[in-house]
């Protein structure tokens, strides 16, 4: 899955790496180490110029909020059960097949985290001696330290309570699309026991897009979902490593880069 993630750079950077021709105004976002749901996220989308007459689709930077909202939702309260797309059904799930074909984005991170359980406390908890886990934080970030493209889809809700022309009337909203975790080997940093493979940590993973699949995903003319869903094939393997990093990250009110600074090991876990 993807539960949080971290995205520090700045819209110019991302324009640069993405091929960005417009800049939404408003599209300026603090750079924020500990993502979390809800929070308003930057999305690169091809969509036609808002009050332009031309309709040909720019590529954009955007920002949306991180929990798609469906557009026949009747509350917006549904985001929170909607940060997450499984590659393997978003063509047919009612909330995901509308903006399957006509509303894709990639969502421009650092890397993402996620929390594994160690193999010493999994037989603490099944002996009983606590309710649950104390979970390590790893962080997955591209190998060579350019920007992770998550595939995305993002739609738009009207809020019925406002009038039209209220400058909240309209939600974007988004989610991320996660596939199978992979199961090769990932590169070992110097003193970690951790886990081997990314599915050590965790089964799911958002799905990464390589650059050379960025231009056919982000098209808006292509509409069949049998070719869009070769497009949602993993990353080949070994474009990401993963690292432990501090637990302070688990708390959604920490940030800053200090939160994906590699540790040479796990954290010492305490009983509780």
């Amino acid at each position: 899955m993807c539960g949080r993630y971290a995205a520090s750079r700045g819209p110019e950077e991302i324009a640069e790496a993405f091929g960005v021709r417009h800049l939404e105004e408003s599209a300026v976002l603090p750079a924020d180490w500990n993502v979390a749901p809800t929070k308003e996220v930057y999305a690169v989308l091809d969509r036609p110029l808002k009050g332009s007459d031309d309709p040909a689709p720019v590529r954009q930077l955007r920002v949306l909020r991180w929990g798609l909202v469906p557009s026949w939702a009747k509350s917006p309260e549904i985001a929170v059960k909607m940060i997450n797309a499984r590659a393997e059904t978003v063509h047919e799930k009612p909330s995901y097949r509308r903006p399957f074909v006509a509303r894709r984005c990639l969502l421009p991170a650092d890397g993402y985290y996620e929390w594994a359980t160690g193999d010493a406390e999994r037989e603490q908890e099944v002996k009983g001696k606590r309710k649950r886990p104390r979970k390590q934080p790893y962080f997955v970030t591209p190998s060579d330290g350019s920007v992770m493209a998550m595939a995305g889809l993002y739609e738009f809700w009207r809020d019925p309570s406002l009038p039209e022309d209220h400058p909240r009337a309209w939600w974007a909203t988004c989610s991320v699309i996660t596939t199978e975790a992979e199961g090769t080997e990932l590169p070992r940093p110097a003193g970690n026991e951790g886990p081997r493979t990314l599915a050590d940590i965790h089964p799911r993973m958002p799905l990464i897009l390589p650059p050379d699949r960025w231009d056919a995903w982000l098209d808006p003319s292509r509409t069949d979902p049998e070719e869009l869903r070769a497009l949602l094939e993993p990353p080949p393997p070994g474009a990401v490593r993963a690292y432990p990093v501090s637990t302070e990250v688990s708390n959604v009110r920490n940030n800053g880069p200090q939160l994906t600074e590699e540790l040479a090991a796990p954290e010492e876990t305490t009983l509780f």
